[in-house]
């Protein structure tokens, strides 16, 4: 990018099952706290600290319509601009980007939250088909993306054993994770011998539900520098939306996962993603995704996703660590998912991500998606 855009600070809650000690306005105070107290920033209006916000969640999951209004006090949109964005976290980023290459703002915090245990989600899925066909099938996001596994091995074929190496692997880094929801040792029997919820996904292939925040501060390079001494720069970004029907999709293809990738490549100069991205935190709702989003994202040859698992390159100090969080496998909420991704790779490229932290690291890559299949994607390049 010509200008030059920074992330300051990030700051989450720890992911549990259920936090029925609050509700969700009181859980996404908690990252905007934790951000401000780590910061000293405040909101003000001459241009000194915060200039504006933007929210990150779905009306569905808060089980409020304009849910986002209510939030609005605790974000610090009373009298000054606040707005909502009801999809994955990563948009919202590149939403608060826009304003700030604008010109309109130089400080901005995005907040992203979500209490998956209010709500149910087989019929909130169920909503986002088309309604005259799928939706009075009962489908959701679970049986389709079976349909999508199911294609993806027929295709390249990829192996229960190879999804259940992610599951495992991502498993064993939340250890070193204090926002983990879920960590520890799986043995392969345990993965394989887990509740089947839609062939070939079962229940430890499967992201659990979770609750939580998660929020950060993006600025213009002067206000960045000001902020912090170690900025980690936005390089690049791209997003993409697919077909609505899925059957004018074919589920492997990816399309709108490729192109996303290609817009954020290009802005930031990667021409050979698996050679220059040192460590990338992408989102997996299920374990087989990690495999295939990995191949439509370059990061390794298409069809390659089980043999790149199975030679250990994903691992923490392999060829390129993916999800050395723990992904969302371990447990991150839905529309939080892709925000946590980014303040992931952050804690990397600042070298704070502790236990977990991944050696020299300098580029990394956060994705976030949104939808039935992967339906909308949104890939992020970020630079040390």
């Amino acid at each position: 990018m010509a200008e030059k855009i920074g992330i300051v600070a990030v700051a989450k809650t720890t992911y549990k099952e259920a936090r029925p000690d609050v509700d969700f306005v009181e859980l996404a105070f908690e990252s905007i706290e934790k951000l401000l107290t780590e910061t000293g920033l405040s909101y003000t209006d001459d241009g000194t600290g915060i200039d504006a916000a933007i929210t990150c969640s779905q009306d569905h999951d808060d089980g409020k319509t304009i849910s986002g209004m209510v939030v609005c006090d605790v974000i610090g949109g009373h009298l000054r601009s606040e707005e909502k964005i009801a999809g994955d976290g990563t948009a919202a980023l590149c939403y608060a980007a826009m304003q700030i290459l604008s010109g309109h703002f130089d400080t901005m915090l995005v907040l992203a939250h979500t209490k998956e245990s209010q709500s149910e989600r087989r019929p909130i899925e169920n909503a986002a088909f088309e309604p005259i066909y799928s939706q009075m099938l009962g489908i959701d996001f679970l049986s389709s993306a079976a349909m999508q596994a199911k294609g993806y091995m027929h295709e390249s074929g990829i192996t229960p054993q190879q999804c259940a190496q992610v599951v495992m692997k991502n498993r064993r880094n939340a250890k070193s994770n204090p926002y983990s929801q879920c960590s520890g040792e799986l043995t392969m029997a345990e993965v394989l011998n887990s509740t089947m919820l839609s062939d070939p996904i079962r229940l430890l292939d499967s992201k659990p539900i979770s609750d939580g925040s998660c929020a950060l501060i993006l600025a213009t390079e002067e206000k960045a520098k000001r902020f912090t001494d170690k900025p980690v720069w936005l390089k690049g970004f791209g997003l993409c939306y697919d077909s609505h029907y899925l059957g004018y999709r074919n589920l492997t293809d990816c399309d709108s996962l490729e192109q996303a990738s290609r817009q954020a490549y290009k802005m930031a100069g990667i021409t050979e993603p698996g050679r220059e991205i040192d460590v990338a935190e992408i989102s997996e709702y299920y374990s087989y995704q990690e495999l295939l989003w990995s191949e439509r994202l370059g990061l390794c040859k298409r069809g390659e996703g089980g043999k790149f698992v199975d030679n250990g390159n994903t691992q923490i100090g392999g060829k390129l660590p993916i999800n050395p969080s723990g992904g969302l496998l371990s447990g991150v909420p839905v529309n939080v998912a892709g925000l946590d991704r980014i303040a992931e790779a952050t804690l990397q490229l600042k070298g704070e991500a502790r236990e977990r932290q991944v050696s020299g690291a300098k580029i990394a890559l956060a994705h976030g998606t949104a939808g039935a299949c992967g339906q909308f994607h949104c890939v992020v390049v970020l630079e040390r």
